[in-house]
């Protein structure tokens, strides 16, 4: 009599850090995870849009970072892509995924597009007209610089549109929940080519 086939799940994590003379980053990630966030960037607006990305992502993220904020923002929130992108690349085995992820989301009157590839090769499309500099006191500006960081490690292309929007607080928040959604979908295991590579070179 046989016994019947158990698929195991793989097991998605990853820790990852990156020390330089500007920043001090840990980065821990479970991609099948509940959504549940851990944060300390010393930056609190951005620590709010990647509770969004855990949340609608259903991943786990456990974040630690300490920058020279006393110069400015942007070392550590370029250097926080680039962690959480080589966390991404080091949980994700591409075997067996969808690949490729998209949202819509609206929130009140903004409303964004992101679509994500999986696909071995950093590129990032990112047109988000914000109407103003600052949310928070965070320069928005810095958010092109984290996920250009995320997508030069993770080797992701992604392709960020804010179709509409007034208030640069929903601009922001409606890009990131959006991001979170798109890259739940393309990390999500196909059932019925769980063991291939989803691409016709057999590799990514």
């Amino acid at each position: 009599m046989s016994t019947p086939m158990t698929t195991e799940k793989p097991d998605r994590q990853a820790s990852v850090e990156r020390n330089t003379k500007e920043t001090q980053i840990r980065v821990s990630v479970n991609l099948d995870g509940s959504g549940e966030l851990k944060c300390q960037t010393g930056l609190p607006f951005l620590d709010h849009m990647l509770d969004q990305v855990a949340r609608h992502g259903l991943i786990d993220l456990d974040i630690h970072a300490v920058g020279d904020l006393d110069i400015d923002a942007h070392h550590t929130v370029e250097d926080l892509g680039i962690t959480l992108g080589q966390a991404f690349y080091k949980a994700l085995d591409r075997k067996g995924i969808r690949r490729y992820g998209h949202a819509y989301v609206p929130l009140d009157e903004a409303l964004s597009r992101v679509v994500v590839d999986f696909s071995g090769r950093p590129g990032l499309e990112f047109n988000v007209p914000f109407t103003r500099a600052s949310v928070g006191g965070f320069d928005v500006d810095l958010f092109y610089e984290f996920f250009q960081g995320f997508v030069n490690h993770a080797l992701v292309t992604l392709h960020i549109d804010n179709l509409r929007g007034q208030n640069s607080h929903h601009q922001v928040e409606t890009v990131f929940k959006a991001f979170g959604r798109a890259l739940r979908m393309a990390m999500e295991i196909d059932p019925r080519s769980a063991d291939v590579i989803p691409s016709t070179k057999g590799s990514l």
